[in-house]
Parts: structure tokens; C-alpha cells; sequence
């Protein structure tokens, strides 16, 4: 998890697994050459939300993403955004990833990998921001259904304040026949050193939606809300108060 307001409240920015694909793409396509594929893509997010919180103060980013997948199912990739302008993180996030992918049964996936947030444009005296986070998901589908559920442990790291974090997820999708559309649902639990935005350091986040495909493009509205506790600070409690985002993206 990842927060932008560090120096304040002492919260660290992380990515998105949405920012990191769920499955290298394995559908042979016109990108491939031999037994590796390029894919990737840009799109565009009213709001960069990360498991339930802003890391763009509510504005508007472009989220370009690149893999190369081999045919074993090894994969590696790039995924960035813009930021708000800080010290300690830039103007750009920069996920770097690698992985496993592969069909263990009919309708069963796993993905295993590590991502690495960085932050290119950091201009913060030397403190460290960057960290690496271990993400396992296994994904069922069932017809038109598929369910996703995701563990992603960051271990003590400097930058995460020498602790650790757990994130867990389930996620549903589900195809409506005959036409374009999805609706999407899911649920996360943060703990650690990553979860400071709640008192505790722990909070729930979960999302409904729909996405709604047409060629290369996809066009994606989800409702976002966590159980986050407000802190009566106007530009925080933003953050991650319940909203709808929209996001158009296009890919190859």
C-alpha cells in the first residue's frame, strides 16, 4: 500500500496489483515472436486509487504498462503513473515485476512474481521510498466467473520503516453473456507497516463495477470505499472517502 502524504502522516506509497497484471497475457497474438509475446498498454484513471486510497489527490493520471512473456509462463514487465509532485516520490511511479504464470487444472491459474515500486524523480535527501512486495494470487473460473485471491507480503524493508505488511484480496469478475460487458467486485485486508493511514494499521478496502470492452479499448467504472476512520482533516480524510472512478484504457 502506498500513501502520499508520507511526511505528515507517515504514510508510504505502494502500487497497485491492479497496477501489476493478474496473468502474463497467454493468448497467442500478432505480438508474438518465437516463443516470447509483447503486450502492454496505456490508459488514463480519473483517480489513481490503490487498494482503497488516493495516491493522486483525487486527480487525473496516465498509466502506461509494457510485459514480455515467454511461452513457459515466465514474465516480466514495467507499470508506471504520474504523482502529485512531492519530495519524497516525484512525479512518476515506476513497478517493476517478474514472474510465474501457468494453469495447474482446467479453469485453475497461479501467479506467483515480486514487484519492485520505485520512484524515479525522488528528491528526498537520500530517505529511502522504494520497496519490494512477494505476490502469489490463484485464480478459478468457472463459466463466465472467475474468482481471484491475492496475497502480497512486503517484508521489513528500510523504506517501510524496518516492518513488514500483509495485504489479502478476493476478487470476482463475471462476464454477462452475449455482451461487452463485466461486472467486477472485491475485498482487501491491509496489516503492517503499510496500513498506517488507519489508527491501527490495519483497514478493509472494496470496490464494485463494471468494465466494458469494445476492440482494444476497455472503458472500467468502480465504486471504491475502505473502513477507514476519518481524522477530521479535510485533505486526508479525501483519500479515502467512498468515490467512483472511471478508467479508459487501450491495449496490444
Amino acid at each position: 500500500m502506498k500513501f502520499l502524504t508520507k511526511a505528515c502522516f507517515g504514510m508510504l506509497l505502494a502500487a497497485s496489483a491492479i497496477s501489476t497484471p493478474a496473468f502474463a497475457q497467454e493468448e497467442e497474438n500478432e505480438n508474438a515472436i518465437g516463443p516470447f509475446t509483447l503486450s502492454g498498454g496505456i490508459s488514463v484513471t480519473s483517480d489513481y486509487r490503490f487498494r482503497g486510497i488516493s495516491l493522486s489527490n483525487e486527480k487525473a493520471e496516465v498509466q502506461p504498462t509494457l510485459t514480455l512473456s515467454h511461452d513457459s509462463g515466465f514474465y516480466v514487465g514495467v507499470w508506471g503513473s504520474g504523482l502529485p509532485d512531492s519530495p519524497a516520490y516525484g512525479k512518476f511511479e515506476l513497478d517493476v515485476y517478474g514472474g510465474y504464470a501457468t494453469e495447474i487444472a482446467p479453469g485453475t491459474k497461479v501467479d506467483v512474481g515480486v514487484t519492485y515500486y520505485t520512484y524515479p524523480g525522488s528528491h528526498d535527501g537520500g530517505a529511502p521510498t522504494d520497496y519490494f512486495e512477494a505476490i502469489g494470487k490463484l485464480t478459478q473460473t468457472l463459466g463466465p466467473v472467475s474468482a481471484t485471491g491475492t496475497v502480497a507480503y512486503a517484508w521489513d524493508q528500510k523504506s517501510l520503516g524496518s516492518d513488514d505488511n500483509i495485504y489479502l484480496n478476493l476478487g470476482l469478475s463475471g462476464g454477462i453473456p452475449n455482451s461487452p460487458v463485466t461486472l467486477l467486485a472485491g475485498i482487501g485486508y491491509t496489516d503492517g507497516s503499510l496500513g498506517l493511514v488507519s489508527a491501527d494499521g490495519n483497514y478493509l478496502d472494496w470496490n464494485v463495477g463494471a468494465s466494458f470492452a469494445a476492440g482494444p479499448a476497455t472503458f472500467t467504472v468502480q465504486y471504491i470505499d475502505t473502513d477507514v476512520k476519518k481524522t477530521g482533516i479535510k485533505a486526508v480524510d479525501t483519500l479515502y472517502d467512498p468515490t467512483v472512478v472511471f478508467t479508459l484504457g487501450v491495449a496490444f
